[in-house]
């Protein structure tokens, strides 16, 4: 009990929120806890995040993602200048336990690629949100940031589809 409320206390303190509900997890899975939503982010139910400043938008996925994932060892990434649709795979992210497409939260034409990722994969589960971005786009449809869940709403999405498994 001493362990969960720290836990809790803690992840308060740094403002990380849960993604599962640890009071109905035994001690040992407290690590699920620790899967962090961040605010001004938008979410697609497929685990990616978007941040849309200005002109350009950043994308990667999510904390929650990479947790399940494990150990980033390989990610397969687009050429610059090409195209993403919403939904559209748009390059892999290969891990110790499974190799997952990733797919685009929005559409747009390609205009960055985050080139770290070839050499340090694992900025993914080190910094999934802030050194693990993969691609950054111009976007071609800005309304489509209106049908991706908020923090809340992806906090919640994560609960619910972890206590479905």
């Amino acid at each position: 009990m001493a362990l969960r409320m720290w836990a809790s206390s803690t992840a308060n303190a740094l403002g990380v929120s849960c993604a599962t509900r640890a009071h109905l997890l035994p001690a040992l899975s407290l690590s699920r806890c620790f899967s962090s939503v961040m605010d001004g982010l938008k979410y697609a139910s497929s685990h990616e995040w978007v941040k849309h400043e200005g002109p350009v938008a950043a994308i990667g996925i999510t904390d929650h993602a990479q947790d399940h994932l494990g150990e980033v060892v390989f990610v397969e990434l687009p050429e610059v200048g090409g195209s993403v649709s919403q939904g559209g795979s748009f390059g892999a992210v290969e891990s110790v336990k499974a190799t997952s497409d990733v797919n685009s939260p929005i559409s747009g034409e390609i205009v960055e690629v985050n080139s770290k990722l070839t050499e340090s994969p694992g900025l993914i589960n080190s910094s999934p949100y802030e050194e693990g971005w993969m691609i950054k786009v111009k976007p071609s449809n800005p309304s489509e940031l209106e049908s991706l869940m908020g923090p809340k709403e992806y906090t919640k999405f994560c609960e619910e589809e972890d206590a479905s498994h």
